[in-house]
């Protein structure tokens, strides 16, 4: 009998657990409340958005090509081999015994390795067109005869030295614009961030004045709702009142059906901001409509200066201007006089032994220059320069135009924010006065100072007024971002617009 209860109490602990974890991760998905700000919106459309994060990548991309770049000012080693090369052909070549041409058959094989290091020159941080490099080079030629084949060995141990002259420096120049293209990657990081940071507030937005309009409708049906009640305790006293109760109750269904009809709008706004934010489809989302005007003083030279430095629209084109001093510096040097210096010097041994390569080896060495000097073409270089030329003057234009809008635009922001403000705060304190209106007006009905239709016109005048306020916040709520977005800065919080959020465009710098 003892035996029979310990199994079925661990039968029965076994179905416990068992039932305990299968209901765990049915609490793990209920449904929750999400309380959103614009803080918050932002926050989560940033690290989760497709957007930023291809953004991103394309930043890890352009960091990746400016790393194998700056790879090229190191060493590099490389072998190439001939591994073998066969040679049956006949060629006509020039016999000096018999003084003609002569038909001569060639039959070969060559095995060869060539081993390099190379070090391209930097000079005191500059990188040079030059390299310096030693090098091996070691073959087997084999030329096969009808009564025996002719075998030589050979090896060479040599230092090369390069050096281009009077020509573009390339190795400066590609790497100079590999760090232009990161920081052109970054640039546009950041202007796409505060695109989708202002797409987000407008989407917020929407949903705090679907909120905002929720409460007003609210106070609304429950002011008609106080209205009713006061038209039937009157019409019960004097029955030629009860058409009051009548136009009260009409007025409040009316306010109920627009309370509905936001609710639904809030709901559908909702679902797309939860896709948005890429929420849980049973989350919901909850905004306190609160409505607070802080005092925003802007300094109208300030403004203007971080629109200028922080602004990624100027350190854009003055990128653009400097790849285009590149672009006609190189043009200028192509196809140009130039000269190519080598030099090098070494051992080398030759023997049809192997083993004997090493014993007493020779010295070598070369000493080469090689000049190009372009005679005519035909006016096609003068014509690439002047294009070239064309594009920088183009861009300098382009810097001088957009510095004057974004000084003209900042400053008419600067206005709007302040007018805004302004109207907003007339507003709340029409709105307070609206209150106060409607409020008496309910008092005057009970005391029979007032008719219904007077009523019903100091509610609807006090939800209208909530409304216009709304709109005023909004509008004013509109030009502080849209000021933020053109200058990049939070004036609210007195910090750049990218640091307030924590917007940053990777996690870490390549290596160098």
């Amino acid at each position: 009998m003892e035996w029979r209860a310990v199994q079925g109490w661990t039968r029965g602990v076994l179905v416990a657990a068992l039932l305990g974890a299968a209901a765990a991760p049915a609490r793990a998905q209920e449904p929750r409340v999400v309380e959103l700000t614009l803080e918050r919106a932002v926050e989560r459309g940033m690290d989760d958005s497709y957007r930023v994060r291809r953004l991103r990548l394309d930043i890890e991309r352009t960091r990746a090509l400016l790393q194998a770049q700056r790879a090229g000012l190191r060493s590099r080693v490389f072998m190439t081999f001939q591994a073998p090369r066969f040679e049956r052909i006949s060629e006509t070549k020039w016999n000096s015994t018999l003084q003609r041409d002569a038909i001569v058959r060639q039959n070969s094989q060559l095995w060869q390795m060539d081993f390099s290091v190379e070090q391209p020159i930097i000079l005191f941080g500059y990188p040079t067109n030059g390299s310096l490099s030693l090098n091996n080079r070691v073959y087997r030629y084999t030329q096969i005869g009808e009564d025996e084949d002719d075998i030589t060995y050979y090896n060479r141990y040599f230092v090369r030295y390069w050096q281009p002259l009077f020509q573009p420096n390339w190795l400066k120049s590609n790497l100079e614009n590999a760090e232009l293209e990161l920081q052109r990657a970054e640039l546009t990081f950041q202007s796409d961030a505060v695109a989708l940071l202002d797409a987000l507030a407008d989407e917020y937005h929407g949903l705090f004045r679907l909120a905002y309009r929720q409460r007003t409708y609210s106070t609304l049906v429950d002011g008609l709702q106080q209205a009713a009640e006061l038209a039937r305790e009157k019409a019960r006293a004097d029955d030629r009142r009860a058409i009051d109760a009548n136009q009260a109750q009409v007025a409040r269904a009316n306010a109920r059906e627009r309370l509905q009809q936001s609710r639904s709008d809030f709901r559908l706004a909702a679902s797309r901001m939860k896709q948005r934010l890429r929420l849980d489809a049973t989350d919901s989302l909850g905004v306190r409509p609160a409505i607070r005007i802080a005092p925003l003083q802007v300094d109208e030279a300030r403004a203007v200066e971080f629109g200028v430095t922080l602004r990624p629209q100027l350190r854009t084109l003055e990128i653009q201007r400097r790849k285009d001093e590149i672009d006609l510096n190189n043009t200028r040097g192509s196809n140009a006089f130039h000269v190519n210096l080598e030099f090098t010097y070494g051992t080398e041994m030759q023997d049809p032994v192997l083993r004997r390569l090493l014993r007493e080896p020779s010295n070598s060495y070369t000493v080469g220059v090689r000049g190009t000097v372009p005679v005519w073409d035909w006016g096609a270089k003068k014509a690439r320069v002047e294009a070239e030329r064309l594009s920088l003057e183009r861009t300098r234009l382009s810097l001088e135009e957009t510095r004057e809008q974004i000084e003209v635009e900042i400053r008419n922001l600067v206005r709007n924010v302040g007018e805004y403000q302004q109207r907003a705060q007339n507003m709340e304190a029409n709105l307070e006065l609206a209150q106060n209106v409607a409020a008496m007006s309910l008092s005057q009905y009970r005391d029979g100072s007032i008719t219904m239709l007077d009523l019903l016109q100091a509610l609807e005048r006090r939800e209208a007024t909530a409304n216009n306020f709304l709109e005023a916040f909004l509008g004013y709520r509109n030009a502080v971002l849209n000021l933020q977005q053109q200058t990049y800065y939070d004036f609210e919080n007195r910090a750049p617009l990218l640091e307030r959020f924590g917007i940053r465009s990777s996690v870490a710098p390549a290596a160098e």
